[in-house]
């Protein structure tokens, strides 16, 4: 059963398992004593700390070891706000940062500003300096986006945060397994089952200088930042993959890069209505994202399960909250029918090629069964207007509903669908871009939001 969602969570790497196993035997007892099975167990922790630290591009004391990737963000987050609280309380993230920081810098309480990015998911490095402010104590940007896998311009933004005097976060989870992270950044958090480590180990890099208060009770561990016992065989089996996924990273993303230039290229012209998005150049070399109109996500997934293949979404049908991902809705794309496919290591050409036999049928069932439009079919009578009642109605069906009448009305006259939907207040315009239509507006109605399209096409 192919596998791919590795963005989600590797598959455990050889070496890790080899480790693991290893160090179960060797580094079990605590490495803050000094008896011969302390020391063995501190030598095993030291290893580990100079080879991640080699990996991240760091000194082996600015980096510790925490519970997880989740955890790394909020104690990095926490840690620098508090450092810096004298300065001002007022945070920069991008629009399209994991949850995990967009909720730490939230939960520092303060004003958090948020740079908004292009349709390609990428922040410009002048509206980023340009949200820096005398009173910012802290910015964030991701090195890679998790859904979409473009790659972000963080040497040009540590650069404009150095002058400005800001430290900057950057959460390397998506990317640290292909290589560092270029740039004169502050800090750096990443999860190790991202790159093929186990789970429940993550990583937090402070250079030094860089004013940071971690905001628990104080402990001796881990320099203070990390507090609790800590999991030698894990951490050990951490850093082994890392080393490991490192050697191999140029070879594997050229051939993984090749697969997902074929995904990319192959879904347009084996699916109508379909939006791959994402940067098609700066972008991580497995991963690849697109959105097909008039299907439901979730249905669309457990389909693809079915066939045998595990992928992700970030439709809102795939959430109990019904509503978008927050970053396709930063982009600006279509949301609806949305695909992630990330390739784990080692992934298979054949498996590929079977993916993309079998896409074309799944999503022709999932639209058949929601009875949507083959083409568009203009009636004897035409109207200048036709009004859509779709409230109550999720995803996809109030695109649904409005590219069935779309021809209904000549050229020049206007289609509004009334939705309650979080979901259509995104999916409407990016279908109006992908059909050639022009998007008039929205305006608040009882009960929800009405979107007006003109038919120009």
């Amino acid at each position: 059963m192919p596998y791919f969602d590795a963005a989600s969570s590797a598959p455990l790497h050889p070496v890790a398992r080899q480790a693991l196993q290893a160090a179960l035997d060797e580094g079990w007892a605590d490495p803050a004593r000094l008896y011969r099975e302390g020391r063995r167990a501190r030598m095993l922790l030291d290893a580990a700390r100079e080879t991640a630290a080699e990996a991240v591009g760091c000194r082996p004391d600015e980096l510790v070891f925490t519970p997880s990737g989740t955890y790394a963000v909020h104690s990095a987050v926490s840690g620098a706000a508090a450092g810096r609280r004298r300065t001002g309380n007022h945070l920069v993230v991008s629009a399209v940062e994991h949850s995990s920081v967009l909720h730490a810098a939230e939960a520092v309480g303060g004003e958090v500003t948020e740079v908004a990015v292009d349709r390609t998911g990428a922040v410009d490095a002048e509206a980023f300096a340009a949200a820096l402010r005398a009173d910012t104590a802290l910015a964030c940007l991701q090195s890679a986006n998790h859904e979409v896998g473009t790659e972000q311009p963080v040497a040009e933004v540590a650069q404009v945060c150095r002058e400005a005097g800001v430290p900057l976060l950057v959460d390397g989870a998506q990317s640290l397994g292909w290589g560092s992270v270029a740039g004169d950044w502050s800090l750096l958090a990443a999860s190790a089952h991202k790159w093929g480590g186990p789970a429940g180990v993550g990583l937090l890099a402070v250079r030094k200088g860089v004013r940071f208060a971690p905001q628990h009770p104080a402990d001796e561990r881990e320099s203070g930042r990390a507090p609790g016992f800590e999991n030698l065989p894990a951490i050990v089996a951490a850093a082994a993959s890392l080393r490991a996924v490192r050697a191999e990273a140029d070879a594997e993303a050229a051939r993984l890069r090749a697969l997902v230039d074929r995904i990319r290229a192959r879904v347009p012209e084996l699916v109508p209505d379909v939006e791959v998005v994402g940067d098609p150049v700066r972008r991580l070399p497995h991963l690849v994202t697109f959105s097909c109109l008039y299907v439901d996500g979730e249905t669309l997934l457990h389909e693809l399960d079915r066939k045998g293949f595990s992928v992700s979404s970030g439709s809102s049908c795939t959430s109990s909250t019904l509503t978008p991902s927050h970053v396709l809705r930063a982009m600006g794309v279509l949301s609806e029918g949305n695909v992630r496919v990330s390739l784990p290591r080692g992934a298979e050409e054949t498996d590929v090629d079977a993916f993309l036999a079998t896409l074309p049928d799944v999503v022709a069932a999932t639209r058949a069964r929601l009875a949507a439009p083959v083409a568009s079919v203009p009636r004897p009578e035409e109207s200048s207007s036709i009004l859509v009642d779709a409230l109550g109605k999720r995803c996809p069906i109030p695109v649904i509903e409005l590219a069935k009448v779309i021809g209904d009305v000549p050229v020049g006259g206007t289609v509004t669908v009334l939705s309650d939907d979080e979901a259509a207040r995104l999916d409407i315009p990016a279908w109006c871009e992908m059909r050639g239509q022009e998007y008039v507006g929205e305006r608040g109605v009882e009960g929800g939001v009405a979107y007006t399209v003109r038919r120009v096409a």
